[in-house]
């Protein structure tokens, strides 16, 4: 039976120092590590603890009090790191039941990363149709995004996002095959639109945050095809690399969207 994994200790276990006491700055100290304020520290240990899986999705995680003592820091320190945490949809606070874990499985954040946008209107959610499933190998812009090596085995997806009947996107995802042994096409129809409630369930693997680059590319014939629209139309292609915990990038999408009755929003903070 697997050993259960262990949530962090405190940081402060390894140095013997008060966690406290800021580290005094040495003579050196410009060219050493940077400094790092210790709620930083407490949000390092909670992101390791997510990360072994000591909490899971869904699942609450210690109050402050509890982790404030595990941790040996001020009941403030823990929540600073939490505050953050928070900011970054990793974890959810629920007034009087207390924190949980952050789910793709939340309508909140199941379309956290949908960027598109209608022109008029309020926002709507897309169907899915898949039109691939299959294992490849990894070259090129897959293998360097995905920190592969050529030749190595993926899974990759193709699909068109319907909004309101019409396709309006399509998606062609790149997954490490060492993490997404099995999935299979039954699983994506499934789970439909939301591909990461179906990572996040059935592999284990959470996005946490995503880079994307942006640039407006000509229809060719495939995807001309698939959006019906006309070869040479405009299209919006965006390229994703989405990280799990540990910055360690588990898709690469790219997604060609027709914009006539979308744009692509996001904000900057």
């Amino acid at each position: 039976m697997a050993t259960p994994a262990q949530p962090p200790s405190s940081p402060a276990s390894a140095s013997g120092r008060a966690p406290d006491a800021p580290q005094p700055a040495g003579p050196d100290a410009a060219e050493g590590p940077r400094f790092s304020p210790l709620y930083r520290q407490i949000k390092a240990l909670l992101i390791s603890g997510l990360q072994s899986g000591a909490w899971k999705p869904g699942e609450a995680i210690p109050s402050e009090t509890d982790l404030a003592r595990r941790f040996k820091v001020s009941q403030g320190t823990v929540r600073k790191a939490i505050d953050e945490l928070a900011a970054e949809y990793l974890l959810v606070r629920r007034q009087g039941k207390g924190t949980f874990v952050a789910t793709h499985d939340e309508t909140h954040s199941q379309y956290r990363f949908l960027r598109l946008r209608p022109l008029e209107g309020e926002q709507e959610y897309p169907e899915s149709r898949l039109l691939e499933c299959k294992r490849g190998r990894a070259a090129g812009d897959v293998a360097r995004m995905l920190e592969l090596r050529l030749g190595e085995s993926i899974m990759v997806l193709k699909r068109v996002l319907y909004f309101r009947g019409q396709p309006t996107a399509l998606d062609e995802v790149s997954l490490p095959g060492s993490i997404f042994k099995g999935l299979s096409a039954a699983m994506v129809n499934q789970y439909g639109v939301s591909l990461y409630s179906l990572f996040e369930s059935e592999f284990g693997t959470r996005m946490v945050r995503a880079e994307e680059r942006i640039r407006a590319v000509p229809a060719e014939a495939e995807a001309a095809g698939v959006l019906q629209v006309k070869e040479k139309t405009p299209l919006l292609c965006v390229d994703r690399v989405a990280f799990s915990y540990g910055e360690r990038p588990v898709e690469f999408r790219r997604g060609l969207y027709r914009t006539d009755a979308h744009y692509y929003a996001n904000t900057l903070a």
